[in-house]
């Protein structure tokens, strides 16, 4: 069972790496400013989508399982107003890259999860995997940007991508240990990460994903949501 919390936890974590390499090859190909703002804000539509198939196919319905409906919504809450201060924090206190904060805010718990949740649902564990690693593919991808635009140089912001990479596979391992045999940890933690998700991606993640002149971009956001669509229904 270890063995195969570290090969999925990587498969989803390796993503990150692999969508900042393609920025990086992005930002040296393409050169036209106009067609470069409209794939990174399609992208990050495409993120946001994925991101909402997380919460609405995992992170609620599973979390719910255990748990009373008045707990749930608590842990909900509670999760949107620790990311909330956590927000209000970081942006006081650092450049303002709100793609690269979501990234880390939810790839950590939804880590912890999967290490858990593998434990008494194989198949959850594996859906969730696949939703860590496709919305960090473009999440990665506008991140690379965001960190160039602060000043980052292109190999130090690679190498930050390459470790944050790995991140994953110790929280999976984290939650495989401390987690297994508390389901009623793990779905809160789930329904905590779900709360935070929902919170950053309408206060930092949508508006910046508006472009003017450019209402397809949303459209993004519903092939995103295909992504977990298919995904779910395959499993």
């Amino acid at each position: 069972m270890p063995y195969e919390i570290i090969f999925f936890s990587f498969l989803a974590g390796s993503t990150v790496f692999i969508g900042g390499l393609f920025s990086y090859f992005f930002e040296k190909t393409v050169l036209n400013r106009q067609i470069k703002i409209k794939i990174i804000h399609f992208l990050t539509a495409f993120a946001t989508g994925i991101m909402l198939a997380a919460v609405a196919f995992v992170l609620v319905p599973k979390g719910m399982d255990t748990l009373s409906i008045g707990f749930s919504i608590s842990i909900f809450l509670l999760g949107a107003i620790v990311f909330y201060f956590l927000d209000d924090y970081i942006n006081k206190n650092s450049a303002s890259i709100p793609q690269f904060i979501s990234m880390l805010l939810d790839f950590i718990p939804e880590s912890i999860a999967l290490g858990a949740v593998f434990v008494y649902d194989y198949n959850t564990g594996i859906l969730l995997a696949i939703f860590i690693a496709c919305q960090n593919l473009p999440e990665a991808f506008t991140s690379y940007i965001e960190l160039r635009a602060s000043a980052f140089r292109k190999s130090r912001a690679l190498l930050l991508l390459f470790i944050f990479s790995f991140i994953g596979v110790v929280f999976s391992l984290i939650g495989f240990y401390l987690l297994r045999d508390r389901p009623e940890l793990t779905s809160s933690l789930m329904l905590f990460a779900a709360g935070g998700i929902l919170y950053l991606i309408f206060e930092d993640i949508a508006p910046s994903m508006k472009l003017k002149d450019s209402r397809f971009i949303a459209f993004g956001v519903n092939l995103g949501f295909i992504v977990g669509m298919l995904s779910e229904a395959m499993l």
